[in-house]
């Protein structure tokens, strides 16, 4: 099974330079792992002493950056190491303040882990979530270098929990222990007798929760909103963004506000987009030139921003269930009190299936759907504010997850 692995790894740093001919990201993350080794060589010394963080994404690093800081506080003296896989958490953390060296992860190859180690031999591995590379946790396992995994979340359908065995079970038992989301996943890795594993909640709670100690004051969207109702789309795609043109277009209320930050912010699909849109519209980039508090649609062409502007929404609409791309983060707004909106496709989430049951949050699969639900908040804030309170009640009472795992590793 390993040998088989192992040529689906070559077979695809093959199809990944064919693809960033085409394609841009393709190319990006390409070009990045092309560089990696050299970075760590400029950057690491002999005697350093290091931690590594991986995190497949910009979601991923997220969900780890309450852990990592606390971690760059007491490691005063180690450097640190980020790596991404993806060019969407590298492109936008590469300057990232709890680390000193931040790179793409070379491909899973037996020969790139020992080159990484090598160079790197760090005193602690954090992953977060999954992105789990055999051959890097094999060779780390090997080298007797400790490694933990937090905020894991396990399905049973993975290849982890197959009759026959896999490289990628292998690779579980190379994390001395294991921080997991909820106690499904402890199950499933109890089931491969995986016991080294503590339920400790998703440290995202942890995350989002600190965005309330933050300024999180945008002027611009003080005078766009005007006091009046603002619904806030988040992480958008073509999908999700249908329903809103729908909507406006056929809205006539005056005292509603529309603020769309789209996933993709590409100058040509933001000009499609607002060009479908028969109300008064601005880009965030022509913000400065405009008068904003007479338009009723605000689209944000910029990132970094969102979790600030959700402090200024009274109903939300986060992105990506509408289609097959993946929910985004509904943890950011649901900890500002508002009500949340999704689309059908949110099985894989557990945050997601857990603020829908508490009542906070609501999946739609239509435009009809879509329409009731929304008109209905508008038209009714005292209910709006009350489902609300549901999801900042949520977020409070599933903190501590940083916490327990400080507590593991004696900070």
């Amino acid at each position: 099974m390993h040998f088989f692995y192992n040529i689906v790894i070559y077979l695809s740093s093959f199809a990944l330079k064919l693809g960033g001919l085409f394609n841009q990201k393709l190319k990006k993350g390409v070009d990045g792992r092309r560089a990696s080794f050299n970075i760590l060589k400029r950057n690491i010394a002999k005697h350093d002493k290091t931690l590594w963080f991986h995190c497949a994404s910009l979601g991923e690093y997220e969900q780890g950056f309450p852990v990592f800081s606390e971690l760059r506080k007491h490691y005063k003296n180690h450097k640190i190491v980020l790596s991404f896989f993806s060019p969407s958490g590298y492109e936008i953390r590469k300057n990232s303040p709890v680390a000193d060296v931040v790179v793409y992860l070379s491909l899973d190859t037996k020969t790139n882990a020992k080159r990484f180690f090598n160079i790197v031999n760090p005193e602690l591995t954090i992953f977060v979530k999954y992105d789990i590379w055999p051959n890097f946790l094999i060779e780390l396992k090997r080298r007797q270098l400790k490694a933990i995994l937090i905020s894991a979340s396990f399905r049973k359908n993975q290849l982890y929990f197959k009759s026959y065995n896999t490289p990628f079970r292998k690779a579980l038992f190379a994390f001395e222990h294991i921080f997991t989301q909820n106690d499904i996943s402890k199950k499933l890795l109890e089931s491969i007798n995986y016991n080294q594993v503590t339920v400790s909640g998703d440290t995202r709670f942890d995350r989002v929760f600190s965005q309330l100690k933050l300024d999180n004051n945008l002027d611009f969207i003080k005078e766009f909103k005007n006091n009046k109702i603002c619904v806030v789309a988040g992480s958008t795609w073509p999908e999700d963004e249908a329903l809103f043109i729908n909507f406006i277009n056929s809205a006539s209320s005056k005292n509603v506000k529309f603020i769309i930050a789209p996933h993709n912010i590409k100058s040509s699909q933001l000009k499609s987009f607002q060009e479908k849109i028969n109300k008064k519209s601005v880009l965030f980039s022509e913000k400065d030139k405009n008068q904003l508090s007479d338009k009723d649609v605000f689209i944000i062409d910029t990132i970094g921003i969102l979790s600030k502007i959700y402090s200024y929404a009274d109903i939300t609409y986060v992105g990506g269930a509408m289609g097959n791309t993946g929910l985004h983060n509904t943890l950011e707004p649901a900890v500002f009190g508002v009500p949340i909106i999704i689309g059908p496709n949110h099985h894989k989430f557990p945050e997601a299936e857990a603020l829908i049951k508490n009542g906070g949050m609501f999946s739609i699969s239509s435009q009809t759907q879509f329409d009731e639900l929304l008109n209905k908040l508008i038209k009714n804030s005292d209910l709006s504010e009350e489902i609300g309170s549901k999801n900042k009640v949520f977020i409070e009472n599933n903190r501590g997850s940083v916490v327990q795992i400080l507590d593991y590793l004696r900070i």
